[in-house]
Order: structure tokens, then C-alpha cells, then sequence
């Protein structure tokens, strides 16, 4: 069997199985079963498929037929450019969560033209922790884009810090990241390394070159970025069953309705922010009018709501207020 048929005998298998992007799941499906480039798949689709290749392939098909995602059957998800390993141990990163990127990069920079400083664009000083790590895409791509910044992965399961770490030993970041089992910022509490922080300019602080430890051992941060469990448990039924029945529920449903994990996890940031840090959320697509109030308090300042390309309100921004200051010294 050539190329050419397989790949239309795929689509059509997955297609009568109702399979969402039928036609991509195939293609990448026979990709991954014959280890060869799109290029060379569609530059010569009539290259015969050797029985190996053939048996492996509809075998994945069949499997994708029956609701197992397709980064399940590859083992690997693409996101912010970079190739991540993904497991059922975690969310399979989505391409609106890369929002989450843009809008902390964005919103670094503006607080440094604010403070007529040059962009930071390294990310010296900065420390920085995503709560919730899952498969580390969000500590692992901001490592890219600022090496020079301490980054914390909290997470609550184990077996999904394992795979996040992996994922940063292979893109080349590891040692760049500090990886905490964590229920929110519990784990910091073991967290090592003491430091100094000042109080400058506006009366914010500042970060030194080393982290300020709290009087609990927690590591005070210039940025909190999270994508958080915000699927409600009463929309379960309407999922698609490849996410319903295949991905972690740990990491899907944020309770009942979905927004119950938010009021916990803003009130556990601002004790972890320095005043003028940034805390950045990706909300569900219907939590917005449940969150978004949940900041409107003195501790919070220059509120936005960011779209996803969609039009829906995907990402939460605000700073800590610098009036706060005195509260990250208790």
C-alpha cells in the first residue's frame, strides 16, 4: 500500500468515527508510525508502506478512532515552537494558552518603560513561578524567552512534575527551573536560598540578584502565571471524550462550576507577589464574570482582560499594588 491510500483509508476511518480534525490526526498519525517529515510524505506519496509501517499506523488509527487523543498516541505536543512530551499524566498544552506568554512578556516589559528602566528582556533578577506546572510548557517557554530568570514549576501530582522536568532536561532548560511538588504554594515552604530585597522607587520592591525569603521560607516573585483546573464538573458530559475520558481530571475541573480553585489561588499570589509583580490567569471560557471581581480590591492594580483569537476572554492580568508593600515583609 502506497502513501497516497493509506493516508486517505486513515482519514476516512477517522472521518466515519466522527473524529475531530480528521484529516491532521491521520497525517500525523502516519508521520509518527513511519518516521518520516511531511515533506518526504507528501513529496512522494507513492512510496509503498513496508507491512511494519502499515500494521502500526491503522493500528493508531483505530486507537484514535476510539476517542485516545492523538499527542496520547505521538507522545508530543507542539507549543510556543518547542516539542513537548505529553502523557495522560497532564494537560495537553493548547495553543490559546500561549496567550499566557505573550501577556507576561508584554506586561514585564511595560512595567519596566513604566519605571523608565531599559527592557529587561534576559530576565535577570526576575523570579518567576508557574502554578500548576502540568507538562512545564508554561515555565519551560518563558525559560526560553527570559534565560536569565529563576523560574519555580509547582505541581501537585508527582507523576506530571516528572514529565514537566523531562520536558526541560530535553529542551535544554533544567537547570534553569526548580521543580516543587506543590498544592499551590505549599512546596515552597522547602524551597532553599535566602536573599535580600529592597524597597525602591514608588515603594515597590525591587528584586536583588538573590530571592527575599518570607518569614514561611516562600520566595517572593516579580511574576505569577498559572493555567489553573477551570473546567466546571457539570459541563463533564459535554467535553469531547478524547479530553472527558483521557486527560487528567486533576488538571481539568476546577470544581462544581470550575471557578471554585481562583479565590484561593489570587489570595495565595498576592502573599507570594512583591508588590508591583504580576499575576497572569487563563481563564475558562466562561469564568470571567466569576474572576475578574475577585481582583477588585485595594491589593490590585491595572486590571485587563486579554481575548484569545477567538474573541473569548482567555487571560486575567493585574499587578500587585505597590501600597502593599509592607504586607510582603510579615
Amino acid at each position: 500500500m502506497d502513501i497516497r491510500t493509506a493516508l486517505k483509508l486513515g482519514i476516512a476511518q477517522l472521518r466515519a468515527a466522527n473524529t475531530p480534525s480528521d484529516t491532521l490526526a491521520a497525517e500525523l498519525l502516519l508521520l509518527h508510525a513511519t518516521s518520516r517529515t511531511r515533506t518526504s510524505l507528501y513529496a512522494h506519496p507513492e512510496y509503498a508502506l513496508a507491512e511494519s509501517e502499515s500494521q502500526r499506523y491503522f493500528s493508531l488509527i483505530e486507537r484514535r478512532a476510539a476517542g485516545v487523543p492523538t499527542q496520547h498516541l505521538t507522545g508530543k505536543q507542539e507549543f510556543w515552537g518547542l516539542e513537548f512530551r505529553v502523557t495522560p499524566d497532564v494537560l495537553i498544552p493548547r495553543p490559546e494558552t500561549e496567550h499566557l506568554i505573550e501577556v507576561a512578556l508584554d506586561r514585564l516589559a511595560l512595567r519596566d518603560l513604566r519605571r523608565k528602566e531599559s527592557p529587561n528582556m534576559s530576565g535577570e533578577g526576575l523570579f518567576i513561578a508557574d502554578v500548576g506546572t502540568g507538562s512545564g510548557c508554561i515555565a519551560i517557554a518563558l525559560a526560553t524567552e527570559l534565560p536569565a530568570a529563576s523560574i519555580y514549576a509547582l505541581e501537585v501530582s508527582p507523576a506530571a512534575l516528572k514529565v514537566a522536568e523531562g520536558n526541560a532536561v530535553r529542551l535544554g532548560v533544567v537547570d534553569r527551573i526548580h521543580f516543587l511538588e506543590s498544592d499551590l504554594f505549599s512546596g515552597l515552604s522547602t524551597a532553599g536560598a535566602g536573599g535580600v530585597a529592597t524597597l525602591e522607587g514608588a515603594g515597590c520592591l525591587r528584586q536583588t540578584r538573590e530571592s527575599r525569603i518570607t518569614n514561611q521560607g516562600s520566595v517572593l516573585f516579580d511574576l505569577i502565571v498559572s493555567n489553573p483546573p477551570y473546567v466546571g464538573r457539570s459541563e463533564a458530559a459535554a467535553l469531547a471524550r478524547e479530553v472527558r475520558e483521557h486527560e487528567p481530571a486533576i488538571a481539568l475541573f476546577g470544581g462544581e462550576e470550575g471557578y471554585e480553585l481562583y479565590a484561593e489561588l489570587i489570595a495565595q499570589s498576592l502573599a507570594h507577589l512583591k508588590p508591583g509583580g504580576i499575576l497572569i490567569l487563563e481563564l475558562g471560557h466562561n469564568s470571567r464574570a466569576a474572576v475578574e471581581p475577585l481582583l477588585d480590591s485595594p491589593a490590585w492594580t491595572n486590571v485587563r482582560v486579554t481575548n484569545d483569537l477567538a474573541g473569548i476572554a482567555r487571560v486575567l492580568s493585574s499587578e500587585k499594588a505597590c501600597e502593599f508593600a509592607s504586607n510582603a515583609l510579615l
